[in-house]
């Protein structure tokens, strides 16, 4: 266990240090900085509210653009883990009272994501929000890349891709469950979490996510 996690630090004080090194702001490229001030504040939360295909209420910290989406793509896609803090905390602002009392249940991450990323986005981002996951969603490994696909070849994709892992925790319909995304794009993939999880027993109270597409667009980060 010790060296578990000292090879933890090391990897951290690797990442620490490329960051100086690059040292340019995610958000914008400009030289000198981790992130600059200006994207600092962009990260602040300025909640938005979808509604899936499905009738799922969706609760979002922000629109998928700009600063946001070049600071996910960098967690995502560059293993830039410093910049999980502040992206949740903009989640952590985001979650309504209402969910409270809840189960928060990520939507499950493919085995090639986890293998080259090393961590699960969406958990990592609850947990910086200051929950825990309930990793009650398993993924069956049939769902294929999602980012060239519209609305409804979205909706065929996602179709059998993940399983509910537990029973119901509790009485028939006690079992009040939201599900978290890092990016909600158009719905399908929260529609389905929430097809299986229903059937399953749960109680599908809406969904939270770091960031959801504008309306105009069906397209975003896969993952």
């Amino acid at each position: 266990m010790l060296a578990v996690w000292i090879d933890h630090a090391r990897r951290l004080g690797a990442e620490a240090l490329a960051f100086l090194l690059a040292a340019d702001c995610p958000g914008c490229d400009s030289p000198g900085s981790l992130l600059c001030p200006d994207c600092a504040d962009a990260l602040i939360a300025r909640p938005v509210r979808r509604t899936t295909p499905g009738g799922v209420q969706v609760w979002a910290a922000h629109e998928f653009d700009s600063v946001v989406a070049r600071c996910i793509r960098r967690v995502k896609e560059d293993g830039q883990t410093l910049l999980v803090p502040p992206l949740g905390a903009a989640l952590r602002a985001a979650l309504p009272q209402e969910l409270d009392g809840a189960l928060f249940v990520p939507v499950p991450t493919s085995r090639a994501a986890f293998r080259r990323r090393g961590y699960r986005v969406p958990e990592v981002l609850l947990r910086a929000a200051g929950r825990s996951p309930c990793r009650m969603l398993a993924s069956t490994g049939a769902r294929t890349d999602q980012r060239s696909l519209g609305r409804a070849a979205r909706a065929r994709n996602v179709r059998g891709s993940m399983r509910v892992r537990h029973p119901l925790l509790g009485p028939a319909g006690a079992g009040a469950v939201v599900i978290v995304d890092d990016v909600v794009t158009t719905g399908a993939t929260i529609d389905e979490a929430a097809r299986v999880l229903r059937q399953a027993g749960h109680r599908v109270l809406g969904a939270v996510a770091l960031a959801a597409t504008p309306s105009r667009s069906e397209h975003g980060v896969n993952g």
